[in-house]
C-alpha cells in the first residue's frame, strides 16, 4: 500500500489500459541497441543507460501500467481532501510542477514513476483529472494515453479543417484515436488497417479506409490528395508514406511499432516542402482538454477486451499479438 507524499492523492485502480510503452520499456526497445520492430521479446542487446522512453536507465522495482482510472481514497499533505471519493483520471505525463512546461524534467506514470498494474497507485493532483461520466472504469481507461498521444500529433501537424488524414495502424488504440480526433476536428480521414479489421475500423467514422500495406499507396488512394500522415507504424512502409504527401503536406509521428530505421530521401522531404514532427511530450493542456471530449461525449472508447490483473500476462500477449481493434484494459 503505497502512501501520498505531498500534494499526491492515493487512488483505489478501478482500470488501467495496456500501451505500446508498457511493452516497450518491459523488453527496452527505446534503447539505441535496437533496430527491430515491436515484438514483445526480450532483445539481446539493450544499452543499460537508455531502455525507457526518455533515454535513462530504467530503476527496479517498477510498477507499470499509464492509464489508470480509480477513485481517491487518501491525499497526502497540502491536497484537496474533496478529492476524496471522487473518480479520477490520471494523466501519464508526471511533470515537474515548479517548472511545469520543462519537457526535460516530465516523467511517465508507469515508466519513471510506479503505475497503474496495481491495487492502489499515488499520483500528484495536478497530473489526474476528476471525470463526470456513466462510461465503466474499463472504458475511461482506453483513453489517457491513447488520446492524448493522437491529440498531441495532431497538435503539432496543426490538423484540421480542409486537411486530409492518412492513419497507417488505424485498428490500434492511438489508430482509432487519431480518426475520433481528426473528425473532431473537421478533417477528412482515410484509415489504413488489416482487412479483416475493416468493420470494426469503420465503425469509427472514417471516411476511405485502405489495406494495411497496399503494394501501391498512391494507386489505392485512387486521386485522394493527403496534407497530413498522422503515423505510429514506421518500418519498411515509411517511404511511401512520405512520398503521397501534397506540397507542403505534414508528417507526424509518436511511434514505430514496424520498425524504427528508416529511409528517408532527403529530395522528397525539401523539394515538396514537407514539414516533419515529433511527437512525445504534449503541453499539459491536452489532457485536460481530452477529458472535456470525454465528458462531452465528443469521443468514444473502443474497448476491445477486459482481463483481470492476475492475467496480465495473457493481457500482455494478447496486445502484442494485435488480434484486436482499439484498447485492451486489466482490471484489479
Amino acid at each position: 500500500m503505497p502512501e501520498p507524499g505531498p500534494m499526491e492523492a492515493l487512488i483505489r485502480v478501478g482500470a488501467c489500459g495496456l500501451n505500446n510503452t508498457d511493452v516497450n520499456t518491459r523488453t527496452g526497445w527505446y534503447s539505441r541497441a535496437v533496430t527491430d520492430a515491436t515484438t514483445g521479446d526480450a532483445h539481446a542487446e539493450v544499452h543499460e543507460d537508455d531502455p525507457t522512453w526518455g533515454g535513462r536507465p530504467i530503476e527496479f522495482p517498477r510498477i507499470q501500467g499509464a492509464d489508470a482510472v480509480g477513485r481517491v481514497v487518501a491525499v497526502g499533505a497540502g491536497a484537496d481532501p474533496g478529492l476524496v471519493d471522487r473518480r479520477v483520471m490520471v494523466d501519464g505525463w508526471q511533470r515537474d510542477w515548479s517548472d511545469p512546461d520543462n519537457l526535460d524534467k516530465a516523467a511517465y506514470f508507469g515508466s519513471e514513476t510506479d503505475g497503474g498494474f496495481a491495487e492502489y497507485a499515488t499520483c500528484d493532483v495536478r497530473s489526474m483529472a476528476v471525470v463526470e461520466s456513466d462510461q465503466s472504469d474499463a472504458e475511461l481507461a482506453t483513453f489517457s494515453c491513447s488520446y492524448t498521444t493522437a491529440e498531441g500529433m495532431l497538435n503539432r501537424a496543426n490538423a484540421g479543417a480542409g486537411d486530409t488524414v492518412l492513419v497507417p495502424g488505424a485498428s490500434g488504440g492511438v489508430g482509432g484515436a487519431l480518426i475520433q480526433l481528426a473528425k473532431r476536428r473537421g478533417a477528412r480521414v482515410i484509415a489504413m488497417a488489416a482487412e479483416a479489421k475493416h468493420t470494426a475500423v469503420a465503425g469509427l467514422g472514417p471516411d476511405l479506409i485502405l489495406p494495411r500495406a497496399p503494394q501501391d499507396l498512391r494507386a489505392a488512394l485512387d486521386g485522394e490528395r493527403v496534407t497530413v500522415v498522422a503515423d505510429v507504424v514506421g518500418g519498411p512502409s515509411w517511404p511511401a508514406l512520405i512520398g503521397i504527401l501534397e506540397r507542403g503536406g505534414r508528417y507526424t509521428c509518436s511511434g514505430a511499432i514496424a520498425g524504427p530505421l528508416v529511409t528517408l530521401d532527403l529530395r522528397t522531404f525539401y523539394l515538396r516542402d514537407l514539414t516533419l514532427t515529433g511527437s512525445t511530450v504534449i503541453p499539459a493542456h491536452v489532457f485536460r482538454d481530452m477529458v472535456g471530449y470525454v465528458e462531452r461525449g465528443e469521443i468514444r472508447p473502443v474497448l476491445a477486451a477486459t482481463y483481470p490483473l492476475s492475467e496480465l500476462r495473457a493481457a500482455q500477449q494478447a496486445f502484442i499479438d494485435k488480434r484486436h481493434v482499439g484498447n485492451i484494459v486489466v482490471v484489479p
